[in-house]
């Protein structure tokens, strides 16, 4: 009994050893594996997105001679019948912690983004976005799609909103009944023109028009886009007032990091989630508090700092936009000051600001393209 119980501890040690370096961070990688004796054999039961930590695992395993039997299903799962993959059908899809309306809001992902599907539980699907984020989509905010019909997406013709908010319409008419609304970074595969309108294929295969003063080519926009300091200035300026809402990503309501994101996103990056991802990327310009090296779309960050019994946590994330002043999601989208004379001071936030990164030239950490975001 003892050495069963040393055997135990030694794998549940070489489990949470190859959970810490394959899946450091759980909100973009899953291995949930645990081991339960049966008749001197070890039963490895569980799941996770990535082969590869499954194999070190038993290989780890086999190189000390424990007798294992393998039932960790690797997503995604046979159930789904190979259609693995997904394009978001709504304006904007709310993706939460779990399969279940009532279930924390973690993130948001606007129409026309790809995402694979990890598998199926009733009428939610758990998925991962481009920027590896899981989470749980429901029905309808996501269209399945089989390899081959994501390569003919892929491969189409598209547009993407540019408009902060607007609508797509059943005619090539403002005044005729809607399809159904758009916000800034909607992606829809174009059928064609017809009076000064785009007509649009939704990934469900509704149709509609979308005016094409308010659109763009979107194989001409992503070869053309070209974040720089003035673009992610104006974007974020163009979004002040929008309601602060946790875990959103679009005009419709989106908190400190949704509100970075979505930023970036309109000018072709796609970067980190959460304010605790995002200040692992780009470079490190400033972590005194002096201010003076940062230039406009920096990223400031803010929380706690460590100390003996705690550690460090950033909470909170806005942008420099020169003039003393930073923009941020806090209860809307806001301008504040660093200076102690000025009507927008917030010394609530100077108080627990951590450090400043730059990702323009800078796209150390998980930053991608957006010309890329179909490569998935």
């Amino acid at each position: 009994m003892a050495c069963n119980l040393s055997q135990k501890q030694d794998i549940k040690q070489k489990i949470s050893n190859i959970s810490q370096h394959f899946a450091p961070d759980s909100r973009v990688a899953l291995f949930d594996v645990e081991a339960k004796s049966n008749n001197g054999e070890w039963v490895l039961k569980g799941e996770t997105n990535l082969p590869e930590a499954k194999n070190a695992l038993f290989d780890s395993l086999s190189a000390v001679n424990v007798t294992t039997v393998d039932s960790i299903n690797v997503l995604p799962e046979d159930g789904l019948e190979g259609k693995t993959l997904g394009i978001i059908n709504n304006s904007v899809a709310n993706l939460r912690s779990r399969p279940s309306h009532p279930a924390q809001l973690v993130t948001q992902a606007t129409l026309g983004m790809p995402v694979k599907v990890l598998k199926k539980e009733g009428s939610w699907y758990m998925v991962q976005t481009p920027d590896d984020y899981l989470s749980w989509v429901d029905y309808g905010g996501i269209h399945q799609m089989s390899k081959d019909e994501y390569d003919e997406w892929k491969s189409s013709d598209k547009i993407i909103y540019l408009e902060t908010n607007g609508y797509a319409y059943e005619q090539p008419n403002r005044k005729s009944l809607k399809v159904s609304d758009l916000v800034s970074g909607s992606i829809l595969k174009v059928a064609g023109t017809t009076e000064n309108f785009y007509e649009v294929v939704y990934p469900d295969g509704r149709t509609g028009f979308v005016n094409q003063s308010e659109a763009r080519s979107f194989d001409d926009w992503k070869a053309s886009v070209e974040a720089s300091e003035n673009q992610l200035v104006q974007e974020a300026k163009s979004l002040k007032g929008a309601p602060y809402l946790w875990g959103g990503t679009s005009p419709k309501g989106m908190d400190c990091s949704g509100f970075t994101k979505t930023i970036y996103f309109m000018n072709g990056w796609i970067i980190p989630r959460d304010a605790s991802q995002q200040v692992h990327a780009g470079e490190i310009v400033d972590s005194t508090g002096s201010f003076e090296n940062l230039r406009p779309g920096d990223l400031l960050f803010f929380g706690r700092e460590a100390s003996e019994d705690r550690d460090r946590r950033v909470v909170h994330v806005g942008m420099w936009i020169g003039n003393d002043e930073f923009i941020h999601s806090a209860g809307r989208v806001k301008v504040s000051s660093i200076d102690p004379e000025a009507k927008n001071y917030d010394e609530y936030n100077v108080n627990r600001y951590l450090e400043t990164r730059r990702y323009l030239q800078h796209k150390e950490g998980n930053i991608l393209d957006v010309k890329d975001m179909y490569e998935i």
